[in-house]
């Protein structure tokens, strides 16, 4: 997804922290750390002590701005400026959708940071920290997946995962995580429907994410192309549990599941992108329909 070149985006509030702790080796990892990445990713479970040269890090607060980032140009050439700039368009997406939205704080992680939560940097992945209301982002966790993954993690790939934590924010402040409390894992689970749920409601911003605007009246970003969207959902498939469990050389075990299938994740992104955010319920879906 392409930015306007002259929308403003310097008004976001995003911070970056980190520098704590090693990252995995200075970003080139093989196929065995890369399935430890995925999986801490889509289970929020830190396995990062199998890789190596890791150490945990506590809670952190302050940060710096986002250097030169200040136009939609600006965050079309750089990753952790793309990130920054789209927290205000998804701010914006759902403080015109849910009364009393209040916004997260989003941080690029340089290496690694502390969280409520555990170490945030690109080997667990790009996360969402209910306590900290946060969402954790390294930036080379997509140069990762592009360099060694079967996906591109292009701009809107990218944007997308932004979009479902910030889904996540959006269960955290609608009580979801309190009505639908971890139940175990499996296909029917309330954590494959807690993130369905998320990449639902990142397909809905997806869909109106060229409606927004910045102060001056200009939208943030341009309407996403075919090939965009198709980036999006091949990144959404490539992080299925179906997928995941194939590429480590497992058996696929459903009973196991807990973000959902990539069947599923991409099914889900589609339901938000036609059908808005009204239709993200799926909670309310049979378990043989979700």
């Amino acid at each position: 997804m392409t930015f306007n070149d002259n929308a403003r985006v310097g008004g976001n509030s995003a911070k970056r922290r980190g520098g704590t702790v090693a990252a995995i080796g200075g970003g080139t990892v093989g196929i065995g750390a890369i399935v430890v990445l995925l999986f801490s990713a889509l289970t929020g479970t830190d396995l990062t002590g199998l890789l190596g040269g890791q150490q945990a890090a506590g809670p952190e607060s302050g940060g710096e701005e986002i250097a030169n980032c200040e136009t939609g140009q600006d965050a079309n050439r750089d990753d952790a400026c793309r990130l920054a700039a789209a927290s205000l368009n998804i701010d914006q997406f759902w403080a015109e959708r849910l009364e009393g939205y209040r916004a997260p704080q989003l941080v690029i992680v340089d290496q690694a940071t502390g969280s409520s939560c555990g170490t945030a940097s690109n080997s667990t992945g790009p996360f969402y920290c209910p306590p900290d209301e946060t969402v954790f982002v390294d930036p080379t966790f997509f140069s990762i997946l592009r360099a060694q993954y079967d996906t591109t993690a292009d701009p809107l790939a990218q944007l997308y995962v932004l979009a479902h934590e910030y889904g996540h924010h959006v269960q955290n402040l609608t009580g979801v995580f309190e009505q639908y409390p971890n139940n175990g894992t499996g296909p029917d689970s309330n954590g494959v429907r807690t993130e369905l749920q998320a990449d639902c409601y990142a397909g809905a911003w997806v869909a109106a994410a060229g409606d927004q605007v910045d102060e001056n009246g200009t939208p943030y970003l341009q309407p996403p192309t075919p090939q965009q969207i198709a980036d999006a959902l091949s990144a959404a498939s490539a992080v299925g549990d179906d997928h995941i469990q194939a590429e480590s050389g497992g058996v696929v075990n459903p009973e196991s599941f807990t973000h959902g299938s990539s069947e599923q994740r991409t099914r889900w992104f589609d339901v938000g992108y036609d059908s808005g955010v009204n239709a993200c319920d799926t909670f309310a879906v049979p378990g043989q329909n979700l």
